[in-house]
């Protein structure tokens, strides 16, 4: 089940956004602001989940955990890029 979870959360990540938003406080103990949760939900979903992870099991942004942070700014970046490639390589 666990691994299941980890799936949903990679994959899906809005839709783990939206279930831990209805079902938990877990993204309310890290983002104070709604405001902020929507920009993090429309533009990095994934750095929005690893933030709240790391806020909600006290490990401070900085060292490794900042470059798990990076990662997942990355990879959003890369979903976002990606999808502009392929759109301009069919024109």
């Amino acid at each position: 089940m666990p691994c299941l979870l980890l799936a949903l959360f990679l994959l899906f990540p809005r839709v783990a956004l939206v279930l831990l938003y209805f079902f938990t406080h877990f993204l309310e103990r890290a983002y104070h602001s709604l405001l902020i949760l929507v920009l993090g939900f429309i533009f990095v979903p994934l750095t929005t989940l690893v933030y709240a992870f790391m806020i909600n099991n006290h490990m401070p942004p900085e060292g490794i955990n900042l470059l798990w942070l990076f990662i997942a700014v990355l990879v959003d970046l890369g979903f976002l890029g990606g999808g502009y490639r392929h759109q301009r390589s069919r024109n």
